[in-house]
């Protein structure tokens, strides 16, 4: 069994690395998020429950203190009783310095009928506003953070969840789109990423070239998937990578000396491995009788791969060749999302916050075999060494 530590406990200073695991109030936690406040506070927030689809999963939030080593208590900050709330995004207004935090909100496991919400702090998350439909775009999903341009344009890249009525969704016809706004979330438009079906949980960062790169997770369980853009608006197609994919989450950095830092799973689907139906098929109800989708191209969704084994790659080269070290070692099993009797052991959906400073200071948070949120601070020297 794990040992849940929740102290901030360092291997070693030179080079850094620490990790502990942040307090968990429900049976099951997933999707965290990271984003530092200006006072040097780092909140993670996620979303628990008794399991992932059902209308008890509800968003969390725990702020690790500058100067502190343990996280605070969590603190609910949503309760939809007829919707599973998913997937949260921390984001500080850049114009009214308030917090906003976004997420989605389905009825069950249909993605393709989830909305994305948002609340608002005045006072760096400790209250928040009412709850409001940030767009009202039915099968709309988002996972990555908001990037703000030059110009004063914010990009959230995000995703749709389609389906053919009368058919359960599995992912199978998933598109990535960018909404933007230019006048501070006032209104918003939208432009499809071109041939993206498959490449979902698009994750944007700025290149100090004025360029954008993008990352993304594939439905198909092959590799992850990267495309660019000048203007962070016109994508190209999105195409694979030489790392792996299982059907699962990422994230990237730059650094301050421009090379990329990604957090993934080293692993992918391999010819007669078990799948899963689709990501819902435990918590679905006897009486859902509607087949499973099937993709508008040759391809199906694919779910159950394992997420194992939680690496750090580091690219000189643009996300073209990397060098890899283990940040979690485990066996990833995830044939079901069941937390209650603890047969989930991925490891999963990582967050990256950078604190830039003399050195770069990495902080990663990630889903530990969906018990609890394990968190990671180390300097980059710790990956070379």
């Amino acid at each position: 069994m794990a040992d849940f530590h929740n102290e901030l406990e360092f291997k070693s200073d030179r080079p850094l690395f620490g990790s502990n695991y942040i307090p968990a109030s429900t049976v099951q936690v997933h999707a965290s998020n990271l984003l530092q406040l200006p006072n040097g506070d780092l909140l993670c927030a996620w979303f628990g429950g008794s399991q992932e689809g059902l209308s008890d999963i509800c968003i969390h939030l725990s702020r690790l203190n500058k100067e502190s080593r343990e996280w605070s208590t969590p603190q609910k900050i949503s309760d939809d009783p007829d919707r599973s709330e998913q997937n949260p995004v921390l984001f500080l207004n850049p114009e009214t310095k308030h917090l906003w935090i976004m997420y989605t909100a389905q009825p069950a496991g249909n993605q393709d009928k989830a909305i994305v919400r948002y609340r608002v702090s005045t006072d760096d998350g400790q209250t928040w506003g009412v709850s409001q439909n940030l767009f009202d775009d039915e099968g709309l999903f988002i996972r990555q953070p908001i990037v703000i341009l030059n110009d004063g344009t914010w990009v959230l890249p995000a995703w749709y969840c389609r389906n053919p009525p009368g058919f359960r969704w599995v992912g199978s016809d998933d598109v990535s789109v960018i909404k933007y706004t230019k006048d501070g979330g006032k209104t918003w438009h939208e432009k499809e990423v071109p041939d993206s079906i498959g490449a979902v949980h698009m994750n944007i960062k700025p290149l100090r070239d004025g360029s954008y790169i993008a990352f993304y997770r594939s439905r198909w369980a092959d590799n992850i998937y990267t495309s660019t853009s000048a203007n962070c608006i016109d994508w190209t197609e999105p195409k694979p990578t030489s790392l792996p994919n299982p059907n699962s989450g990422i994230c990237f950095e730059v650094l301050s000396d421009g090379r990329l830092i990604m957090i993934y799973n080293d692993s992918q689907f391999q010819q007669g491995q078990a799948k899963r139906e689709g990501l819902y098929d435990d918590i679905t109800p006897a009486d859902d009788k509607r087949m499973n989708q099937t993709g508008s191209t040759s391809k199906n969704a694919i779910w159950g791969v394992p997420r194992r084994m939680m690496m750090v790659g580091l690219s000189s080269d643009g996300g073209k060749t990397w060098k890899n070290k283990l940040l979690q070692e485990g066996d990833g099993f995830c044939m079901t999302n069941n937390s209650r009797t603890k047969e989930n052991r991925e490891l999963s959906y990582p967050s990256i916050w950078i604190d830039r400073g003399d050195k770069d200071i990495v902080n990663v948070a990630f889903t530990f075999w969906r018990q609890r949120i394990k968190f990671c601070r180390f300097d980059v020297d710790w990956v070379d060494s």
